[in-house]
């Protein structure tokens, strides 16, 4: 990882901006209608422990910043958590835990350090199991087919689990051949959007969320297929309304003021894609868009209907769907005229249901991306018995400063089990992990806390059902 200055200054900026919307002010409270970035965790604090623990994280994460690469930072980061028996510290602190979580590719000590109950509302539809005429279909087919004539196609995420991330990549291609041809996320540093396009791939400065593997591949994929990537994130220190609305001005400004037929995919964070309710006081991004261009975007609610950590919290509807049907990609459910379910018949037009998670060798199966990824076994033989250790692969061709397509931390030292060593199966001393990676060649990697490659190999990996 860089750790220039500038560039620690900038996610420490960001990462501010970010938890201070999303942790601080909602850790505890409100609903999801006028949440600050989303709905509240479990567990809570009073405000004055919530600024106490804000504080705290922010310092801790400078701290980690300064550590010589991601390794080292997230161990920093984790133990920092581990350490600490304050639990108003650690209600906000587990969201910025869960960023490098999902940095690193630990998803599923991602989810569970930051888990949000789901809990049914007054203002949710009926469920569509028990309302006649709802029948579930694929979510790509079904969007791809409500996105035909639109100018616009709003997807949102959980920052901290990558599974939302999932189904918005897998329908770029699908976007792309109904012709929408630009790509806006949040995330994205304006400062890079004149160099990302030549060099096709994400790097640290390109954002803070694309430093995950799952939406850096978001990015990588938009420019493989074509789209003109735009970055939209409120350039001056508004927050709240202001933010919104400045974040939904530079979509206009610099989506369509060139390209007036632009056709437009967004990625935002939770209720910024809303469509009806106080959003901070005001008005979510989509209201501020919609108002000030004239065009009603497709939103596509992804972060209610999800797998938790514990089943007590998740949504009594998906509950219900995945013991009713136990759908294997996402769905989502329609009528007989085609038009789409939402939890929230106001504020979103369509919402997905995502499968259940399933586990291979502690990773999850979501990894494949509807099948655009396969299993690609790594022994952590090239730890060379530094541990932990990072295990990293890059599209051949890329450097070294880009983000991998998969990477994983192994915690396995000697033949004690580590901090979360779940995948030995027998008394081979070096575990077998696995990356998940598109067919093709790769280089790969490993790096000991020090940020130093201990071991470099061109791989190439075969699709299903063929020999590696």
């Amino acid at each position: 990882m860089n750790n220039s200055k500038h560039h620690g200054k900038r996610l420490k900026a960001c990462a501010r901006r970010l938890s201070l919307a999303a942790g601080l002010a909602l850790a505890l409270s409100a609903s999801m209608a006028d949440a600050e970035e989303s709905p509240a965790p479990t567990g809570s604090a009073n405000v004055h422990q919530q600024r106490e623990a804000v504080a705290e994280s922010e310092k801790i994460m400078g701290e980690a910043q300064r550590r010589n690469g991601l390794l080292a930072q997230y161990v920093f980061m984790r133990d920092a958590y581990a350490n600490s028996n304050n639990f108003a510290f650690r209600v906000i602190f587990n969201q910025y835990l869960s960023w490098y979580q999902t940095w690193v590719g630990d998803y599923v000590g991602a989810r569970n350090s930051f888990s949000i109950i789901q809990k049914q509302a007054s203002d949710d539809a009926a469920s569509p199991l028990k309302e006649a005429g709802w029948k579930p279909e694929s979510a790509v087919d079904v969007i791809a087919r409500l996105a035909k004539g639109r100018k616009a196609v709003f997807f949102n995420e959980n920052h901290s689990y990558p599974l939302t991330r999932t189904l918005t990549v897998q329908m770029l291609k699908r976007l792309r051949e109904e012709g929408f041809d630009t790509f806006a996320s949040e995330t994205l540093n304006q400062a890079d959007m004149e160099a990302l396009p030549g060099r096709g791939y994400a790097i640290d400065e390109t954002g803070f969320y694309t430093l995950e593997p799952i939406y850096s591949e978001m990015v990588h994929e938009a420019l493989k297929l074509g789209y003109r990537v735009v970055a939209y994130e409120a350039l001056s220190n508004a927050t709240a309304d202001a933010r919104e609305s400045e974040q939904a001005h530079n979509l206009k400004r610099d989506v369509f003021k060139n390209h007036k037929d632009a056709r437009l995919v967004v990625n935002a964070g939770y209720a910024h894609i809303q469509e009806h309710g106080k959003y901070l006081g005001g008005s979510s991004m989509a209201q501020h868009f919609e108002r000030i261009t004239g065009i009603d975007p497709l939103t596509v609610e992804q972060t209610m209907l999800i797998p938790h950590d514990k089943l007590a919290s998740d949504h009594p509807y998906y509950r219900a769907v995945m013991e009713t049907l136990a759908p294997t990609e996402p769905i989502v459910f329609v009528n007989d005229k085609g038009e789409p379910w939402s939890l929230k018949e106001k504020a979103y037009d369509v919402s997905v249901f995502f499968p259940e998670e399933v586990l291979q060798r502690n990773r999850p199966t979501w990894l494949a991306l509807g099948g655009l990824r396969v299993p690609f076994a790594v022994s952590a033989r090239m730890c060379d018995d530094a541990y932990p250790c990072m295990i990293e692969a890059r599209y051949e061709g890329e450097p070294d400063a880009a983000i991998p397509a998969d990477r994983l931390v192994v915690e396995f030292k000697g033949r004690t089990a580590g901090y979360g060593d779940k995948v030995r199966q027998s008394s081979d001393p070096y575990p077998i992990y696995e990356l998940w990676l598109r067919p093709g060649r790769y280089q790969m990697l490993a790096r000991n806390m020090d940020n130093q490659v201990r071991y470099r190999q061109t791989i190439e990996v075969k699709a299903a059902g063929k020999e590696k």
